[in-house]
């Protein structure tokens, strides 16, 4: 078994590599250029979240897609991946965090459209879309398709499943002395409650946990930046220099090289908002938009509230403390920098921490579990919609007691296998998402029908 994890390691080293970071943030960039900075209409999307859409044809609204994708999306990647992210490249990696999720805003748009222009009816009446629609129906690439679906079917149970259970059963632990088993009974519950109902369900409830969730950990890191308040101007200088600048050691940073600081950043921010592994998409396809670009304008705010505010405050919560109490956290790494950061304030931090931590990681599990049946129901159809989620509750209980090393590494690397597939509907379909966007966009038509019939699948 060691052997076996050595090998998914170096493998997993290899795909979130150099090539993988540059095709992902190449990508953000040439997207970014194609559709004219689509990022300036980042707060239009936001306004379109909250505006509902009469007579659209879509199983869920546009922010149910969008705060399903939402939960998917924030994890535990945004608090401890952040602080991974500085103790391993330094304080400027949090800027080249924050550059990844602007530019990636682009390439979430570039999806979404996609996800909608080709989504299609499975025979139950339900809308589907995603990379492998956009792949087989766009591109005329079936194969590529189901090679999206095989390593998005496989790698949900892990990185969307397993992993997010154990995080959650751990910190129980840890925190409460509550035994896994019993948090995985309990964790299993709630799960079958919301997932059994499918979409609908799903985003109902997802539309309530996400803006509660994500707001109480925002205003908890804004209470801890104001009684860090003297640190924040000492903060701000040392990200953006740092960003360019080598890191020297001490005053609780590592020495860090510029190089380690945009590698680190880089990968974070792409790991935290999955711009372009093709996994939020296919929560947009399901909403009521009447044409692809409305939806898409909604679906890009994900990367703005999950890495350009959730992301950049967690990092400045983690420099802030680091210049307060350099040597209480120096040489901390990952989680054990996370915590020692927030507990560093009375009552304020740890429970900040601990409730983001169990319902960021919850959350990714109910988005998630959509994401794993469609890329199923493309594979075989829809009668691998009720045995896929009987075995994705059992699988929460799985991830609750087990040991996720292997697993954990299996998953990111099929997570990262996602992309390849992706990116080449992305790039290969980048004039019909500037069409569209020509077309309702710069056109000013974003309340106009598509008119485009949707094929309704036989299985």
């Amino acid at each position: 078994m060691e052997t076996l994890n050595n090998f998914v390691s170096a493998v997993n080293g290899f795909v979130w590599g150099p090539v993988m970071l540059i095709l992902l943030f190449g990508t953000h960039v040439f997207l970014t250029i194609r559709t004219r900075f689509i990022q300036k209409h980042t707060f239009k999307g936001i306004k379109l979240s909250i505006t509902p859409v009469a007579d659209a044809e879509g199983d869920v609204s546009g922010f149910g897609a969008l705060t399903t994708a939402l939960a998917a999306t924030i994890g535990t990647g945004n608090i401890v991946g952040v602080a991974t992210a500085v103790a391993l490249g330094g304080p400027g990696a949090i800027l080249w965090c924050w550059l990844t999720g602007l530019f990636g805003i682009a390439t979430k748009y570039g999806e979404a459209v996609l996800a909608i222009k080709y989504r299609v009816k499975d025979k139950t009446g339900a809308m589907v879309g995603g990379p492998m629609y956009a792949l087989e129906r766009g591109l005329g690439q079936k194969w590529l398709g189901i090679l999206f679906a095989v390593f998005a079917g496989v790698a949900c149970f892990g990185i969307g499943n397993m992993t997010q259970a154990n995080s959650i059963s751990t910190m129980v632990v840890d925190n409460f002395g509550v035994p896994q088993w019993i948090t995985g009974i309990v964790l299993t519950i709630c799960t079958a409650l919301v997932i059994l109902g499918g979409v609908k369900s799903i985003a109902k409830f997802c539309e309530k946990l996400v803006p509660l969730m994500a707001g109480l950990y925002i205003a908890g890191c804004v209470i801890i930046l104001i009684i860090n308040g003297s640190y924040i101007a000492s903060a701000l200088k040392i990200i953006v220099s740092s960003a360019f600048t080598p890191t020297a050691a001490g005053g609780g940073f590592v020495g860090a090289t510029v190089m380690m600081a945009i590698r680190f950043g880089i990968a974070r921010g792409l790991f935290t908002n999955e711009s372009g592994l093709g996994s939020a998409p296919i929560a947009a396809a399901a909403a009521m938009t009447k044409n692809p670009v409305r939806q898409a304008l909604i679906a890009m705010t994900g990367v703005f509230w999950d890495t350009i505010i959730v992301c950049a405050l967690t990092g400045m919560v983690l420099v802030t403390s680091i210049l307060k109490n350099p040597e209480g956290l120096a040489g901390l790494d990952g989680g054990a920098l996370t915590s020692a950061a927030f507990n560093y304030i009375p009552v304020v931090g740890p429970i900040v921490l601990t409730i983001g931590l169990i319902t960021f990681a919850w959350s990714t599990i109910l988005g998630w579990s959509y994401y794993g049946e469609r890329a199923w129901v493309y594979l075989v159809g829809t009668k691998a919609i009720k045995p896929f989620r009987v075995v994705w509750v059992m699988v929460v209980f799985i991830g609750c007691v087990m040991s996720l090393k292997l697993v954990w590494n299996i998953a990111d690397t099929l997570n990262a296998m996602m992309a390849f597939p992706n990116l080449i509907a992305l790039l290969g379909l980048s004039g019909v998402i500037v069409a569209e966007t020509k077309k309702y966009l710069w056109e000013d038509k974003l309340e106009s029908w598509s008119g485009e019939e949707i094929l309704v699948l036989e299985r």
